[in-house]
């Protein structure tokens, strides 16, 4: 008869599968309703029933209302839900393993725009939320920011930051440039596509930081 221990390791992958299944399904409904009905039309019960999960499920899965903004806006902004930090993506170690400056900064740039394309929406409807969605774009301002502050001391690094520029006030520089807010603007008010941004964003940071 198999013992305790090993029944818990058989079943150990096929909770963690059904347990990432109802995460999905929840993120899911949660991003639906929140698209169609606005964002106080969002509540807990509504999720859970467009889910298919209980009430109780979606607040020991999220905690709250803000965990699920905190859980839509990390999907979104990685573009799945894989545990993988972005600074080890693709994307990311192609900037990084970039043998010329101006390449770096033009996949930088690519990279900048695939995230804006995933999360502006999200971002415009947020920002009208209230206060627990204004904590969750507070705090991805915050870690949009030490990302920055990465790539500023990538090139310093690899000796690709113009001469005595100073990684602080780069930082603001790039962290200003590559804004959700900015994007915005320039496609849905001025009306440029991806490519134009991307172009546009590459040429900017090669002025500012190269």
């Amino acid at each position: 008869m198999p013992s305790t221990g090993s029944r818990k390791r058989y079943d150990s992958p096929k909770r963690t599968a059904a347990a990432g299944r109802t995460r999905a399904a929840v993120v899911g409904a949660f991003g639906d309703i929140l698209f169609a009905d606005g964002y106080q039309a969002t509540t807990i019960r509504a999720v859970a029933d467009r889910a298919g999960v209980s009430a109780v499920t979606v607040y020991k899965t999220f905690g709250s209302k803000q965990g699920l903004i905190k859980a839509l806006w990390d999907i979104t902004l990685a573009g799945d839900d894989e545990p993988v930090a972005m600074a080890d993506r693709d994307q990311a170690r192609a900037v990084f393993a970039a043998d010329e400056p101006t390449m770096k900064v033009w996949l930088y740039a690519g990279a900048v725009r695939g995230v804006h394309e995933r999360l502006a929406p999200l971002a415009a409807l947020l920002a009208q939320a209230g206060l627990e969605a204004a904590a969750v774009l507070a705090t991805g301002e915050q870690e949009r920011r030490v990302s920055v502050r990465t790539f500023v001391d990538h090139l310093a690094d690899c000796g690709a930051l113009r001469g005595g520029t100073d990684p602080e006030h780069a930082t603001d520089a790039c962290w200003a440039l590559t804004g959700t807010p900015l994007f915005a603007k320039l496609t849905a008010e001025a009306g440029w596509d991806g490519a134009g941004y991307q172009q546009w964003l590459a040429e900017m940071l090669t002025a500012t930081l190269l």
